[in-house]
């Protein structure tokens, strides 16, 4: 058998993980805490699938039309690419920073920073989007239930809005807080009851579109999985960046690898195994969907404007009845809800090796003692995401509209690198085998320049004040103002680091490195 060996510059040569000489350090996690179908079950919650189809399967078929389909596997293709580099990087070094940590070993301390700030930065933001839509979810619950529409107006009002999502946020870092075990209980029931409830409403889906019951159903046709038969390039980049959003999260595996079971391949496993359950989902749920009631703008046509922010909403009652119906709605709050509480990993886990390494202040680096979670860095992640939310809120409902839009840019940015990352790692063992040809530099650098590009093809189009709410900063659409003043913020705040911790600036802290060319049999 072949295993990977890693030597720093100047250190010592070891198996799977490397010793001194390199900064790698132990966090003080609770190791062991989750196996295979734990960590995989974790990923998919993170993505939150029937929060994400129910946002965004309408804004996608209003792009593209029937190719939607299409644009789920254009979508997935790049992240499945990208999981390859987080995979053969795991191997290598499983550290809970993942995107900063292996970053940083393969292109230095600056970069590196970047690449962690842009994926706590988006964690932000998907947290209290999350929160904001599980608040939402429930009233309008409360309202379906008790037969009473007074009480869904409540979410209305932005007092009760913004303190069910204040308890929400408490709620779920509460549980993070407690740890993995904790977690990945709660993470069984929420996730198990989205996908039955999905697989419910995908066979009633195709049972409405067999006996035609809506003038709008279409014939299913293999021409829904060409991509290139999209009506132009523009509406396929937009379509691809909703398609991207709909997989994020799967890399929460990952970054709960130090508290994994057999953490040099497990999380990597889980990870893939997410991403296929995501995939297949997605595209049983488009294709029974755009059977059942089509993807046209009229009537509950997926791409009508007035039902495509949340198409579930919409299509309970008629195709799964007055009944059923309730079911979705639950598993749309489940779905949030879920979410809510894992994104707490990956940020929580970043800044703690952040802070492990000097690169963010010490009082970040503490672990509780008896949960073995970053306790302090997940709190200040609550605190975090409620404050934006709150401040987002009251300001102006379009700014909190076009962060959330700036977000696709924070994901392509640090997936990106990664990806970059991977490949040059690794770059002195690219002609040992085709294997490690394919897997640590084909695939990676393949997804990495398709992120590239749409995070390109992204900043052009923020430029437009039409993207997004549609507001503008003198002249300037405010959606691109959001995405790159935020990037900006963290070149700001590495500045700052940089003056307060020489020593990892300097690369003194988590060295570069390369692995050597070691075979072990």
């Amino acid at each position: 058998m072949t295993q990977l060996q890693t030597r720093p510059e100047g250190g010592d040569t070891v198996r799977g993980v490397t010793e001194a000489g390199n900064g790698v350090r132990s966090k003080g996690l609770g190791g062991n805490s989750v196996g295979l179908v734990g960590s995989a079950v974790i990923g998919i919650s993170t993505v939150a699938p029937v929060y994400c189809l129910t946002s965004t399967l309408g804004s996608t078929a209003g792009e593209v039309g029937v190719q939607m389909p299409a644009v789920f596997l254009a979508g997935f293709l790049p992240m499945l690419l990208v999981a390859f580099a987080y995979r053969e990087l795991n191997k290598a070094m499983p550290d809970c920073g993942t995107s900063f940590t292996w970053t940083v070993k393969a292109f230095g301390p600056r970069l590196g920073w970047m690449c962690g700030w842009g994926l706590v930065i988006a964690t932000i933001i998907v947290l209290s989007n999350l929160a904001g839509v599980a608040t939402s979810y429930f009233w309008l619950l409360a309202g379906e239930v008790t037969g009473n529409a007074s009480i869904a107006a409540l979410d209305d009002s932005k007092p009760v809005h913004i303190l069910t999502c204040l308890l929400l946020i408490a709620a779920a870092t509460a549980i993070s807080y407690r740890g993995m075990t904790a977690t990945k209980g709660v993470q069984y029931t929420l996730v198990g009851l989205q996908l039955v409830v999905l697989a419910v409403f995908v066979a009633m889906a195709f049972q409405k579109a067999g006996s035609g019951e809506f003038a709008t159903g279409l014939d299913f046709s293999w021409s829904w999985l060409n991509p290139f038969a999209v009506q132009s390039f523009a509406a396929f980049t937009a379509g691809l960046s909703l398609s991207i959003f709909m997989f994020w999260g799967w890399d929460t595996c990952l970054t709960a690898n130090e508290e994994t079971s057999g953490s040099e391949k497990t999380p990597g496993r889980a990870a893939l195994i997410a991403m296929v359950v995501l995939v297949v989902s997605y595209l049983a749920t488009g294709i029974a969907a755009q059977m059942a009631v089509g993807s046209g703008d009229k009537g509950l046509g997926l791409g009508n404007p007035d039902t495509s922010d949340n198409v579930f909403a919409a299509l309970a009652g008629p195709v799964m009845g007055p009944l059923l119906g309730i079911l979705l709605f639950v598993a749309v709050l489940a779905s949030a809800a879920a979410s809510l509480q894992t994104t707490f990993i990956p940020v929580a886990r970043t800044v703690l090796a952040m802070s492990t390494y000097e690169a963010l202040p010490a009082s970040y680096a503490k672990v509780h003692p008896r949960f073995k979670t970053p306790g302090r860095a997940t709190v200040v992640a609550g605190v975090a995401t409620g404050a934006f939310y709150t401040v987002m809120t009251l300001v102006s409902e379009h700014v909190l509209v076009d962060t959330i839009y700036a977000l696709g840019l924070m994901i392509c940015f640090y997936y990106a690198l990664t990806a970059f990352a991977c490949a040059w790692y690794f770059r002195r063992e690219l002609t040992r085998s085709v294997r490690d040809f394919v897997y640590k530099a084909l695939f990676p650098v393949l997804g990495g320049l398709l992120l590239t590009a749409v995070f390109g093809k992204t900043l052009y189009d923020m430029w437009d004040p039409a993207y997004g709410s549609g507001s503008s900063v003198f002249g300037v659409g405010s959606v691109f103002v959001i995405g790159v003043g935020l990037l900006l913020l963290g070149v700001v705040l590495m500045l700052l680091m940089a003056k307060r911790s020489p020593a990892f600036f300097r690369g003194e802290v988590l060295t570069k490195e390369t692995p050597a060319l070691v075979v072990e049999d």
